[in-house]
């Protein structure tokens, strides 16, 4: 009898601190760990949401957070913003974080391109793509395709709409762009009738995709994918059209008499290599692939972020404008080439505010090859999958100041210059050796984008219309942006 009374009252004191932690977190807003499911829960309901969600835990928790998965599912996950825990992994201790082969199970679609590979293939994606963007002709072509693109096919079609979706102008321009200049074709996806392309729409579905690939349990998407359900069925789908259009060009390009372009370049660096698969002709599809994600999702998404920002801050809008001008020198609109748009601080200062705020790769999944400890003193083995959230960290005050959440591109200047930022505090462009090769080709991009509908439009958001990230692993805007375009006539929207 008095053995089940101390069993009772053993029972009501577990009882009695459950309840009391489950107030004490509620009440501090940290994820509630619940026997079985753990924190799965929780996140599930903030999945629509899940940037900001990860955001107000790290505010609340310091910067390191341990979220963790049911029980039967080994996922438990330790989310950081801490610079110096993303300078250790990403630089001083690189080798010991490679991408691994639970990141290359979840973005099996890359195959055997750069973002999946480690080691020997990483380096030679690096060697060769490096090479290739450091041709003497890569510039030229790069500058070339963008005007021609503003000019024939941005303007134009801006002039016949008051009304739009930037996000999709964007994707469509980019995509079109990073398509001529890898593949030596142009699909025409910035045209007048903004024709359908499965390949193009397929970017969004996969982003989409893999991201709900991080929160679900492994067992319940490889469900999914064997029996073609919810977001992996569209994935299957997107993989096809992925695979159709980059193999119909280079079928076109393995015909052509003339060996010449980019693609012919990275064919030949290519030559011999095989990769997991033992085809070639995969490998060469991998690479490209993965080029073309780098080339159309994260200038696209920055873009739009940026002009979201700007839509807000019409007195940034004027500054860049007469830079703008003061290029020009008086003279009539002409694209803005390269050299022209060196020395165009604010805008340079704009574009690096608004990918603080929202990194386009707004996170990154590392696990350790050797147990390892943190400088945050976190321990880590090879079981432990780790978050770095480049999100939260640009609304971190203990990164950025009091002032984090504010739009100033005067944050960027010193002493009539840009202001460099260490990557480890600003990994808009990643960090340390896998730093984003086309990092300076997507600020030339940016840039002329922006200036050529700076200096044409004043761009105001559509009225009601909701701007917030999507669920997507790529920090795109989930309905769009929605904007009214009004020709440059004055900028007393500032005075």
């Amino acid at each position: 009898m008095a053995s089940l009374l101390y069993f009772d009252k053993l029972i009501f004191i577990i009882f009695l601190i459950s309840c009391t932690v489950f107030f004490l977190r509620r009440r501090r807003g940290l994820p509630i760990d619940l026997p079985v499911l753990g924190m799965t829960l929780e996140t599930l309901l903030n999945a629509h949401r899940i940037h900001d969600y990860v955001t107000d835990i790290l505010k609340l928790s310091h910067g390191n957070f341990l979220l963790k998965g049911p029980w039967f599912a080994n996922i438990h996950m330790l989310v950081t913003s801490d610079p110096a825990n993303v300078h250790y992994m990403l630089s001083k201790n690189f080798h010991n974080y490679p991408k691994g082969p639970d990141f290359r199970f979840i973005f099996d679609i890359l195959g055997d391109g750069i973002f999946n590979s480690d080691h020997e293939l990483w380096e030679l994606h690096r060697k060769t793509t490096m090479s290739l963007f450091k041709q003497p002709e890569f510039l030229t072509l790069l500058d070339m395709n963008i005007k021609n693109k503003v000019e024939k096919g941005l303007l134009p079609l801006l002039e016949q709409c008051q009304e739009l979706d930037l996000q999709e102008i964007f994707q469509r321009f980019t995509f079109d762009n990073v398509c001529a200049l890898l593949l030596d074709y142009d699909p025409e996806s910035l045209s007048p009738n903004l024709p359908i392309l499965p390949c193009e729409k397929a970017f969004t579905v996969v982003e989409e995709a893999l991201l709900w690939r991080h929160i679900l349990p492994t067992k319940v998407w490889k469900l999914q994918k064997r029996f073609g359900l919810g977001k992996e069925k569209k994935m299957k789908e997107a993989w096809k059209a992925f695979d159709d259009f980059i193999y119909k060009c280079l079928s076109r390009k393995e015909v052509e008499v003339e060996e010449r372009g980019l693609l012919t370049s990275l064919m030949r660096g290519f030559e011999g290599q095989s990769g997991t698969s033992g085809d070639s002709r995969q490998f060469i599809k991998d690479a490209i692939l993965n080029l073309m994600f780098a080339g159309r999702d994260t200038t696209s998404t920055s873009l739009s972020w940026f002009f979201y920002l700007l839509a807000q801050n019409p007195c940034v809008e004027k500054k860049i404008r007469e830079e703008i001008k003061t290029q020009l020198g008086g003279e009539k609109w002409k694209c803005l080439g390269i050299k022209q748009l060196e020395g165009m601080n604010f805008l340079h200062g704009g574009i690096c505010e608004a990918l603080r705020l929202y990194p386009p790769v707004a996170l990154e999944h590392k696990s350790p090859s050797e147990a390892d400890i943190l400088p945050s003193g976190h321990v880590v083995d090879k079981h432990t999958r780790i978050i770095l959230s480049f999100y939260s960290m640009g609304r971190m005050k203990g990164i950025w100041g009091e002032d984090c959440m504010e739009f100033k591109p005067e944050r960027w200047f010193s002493r009539g210059s840009i202001k460099h930022e260490p990557s480890y505090k600003f990994p808009a462009f990643h960090a340390g050796p896998r730093t984003c090769l086309g990092k300076e080709m997507s600020f030339i991009q940016m840039k002329m984008v922006a200036s050529a509908i700076i200096f044409h439009y004043h761009v105001k958001l559509v009225q009601g219309h909701q701007v917030c990230p999507s669920d997507s692993v790529l920090l795109q805007m989930k309905y769009g942006l929605k904007v009214k375009l009004f020709p440059v006539i004055s900028d007393r929207a500032c005075e």
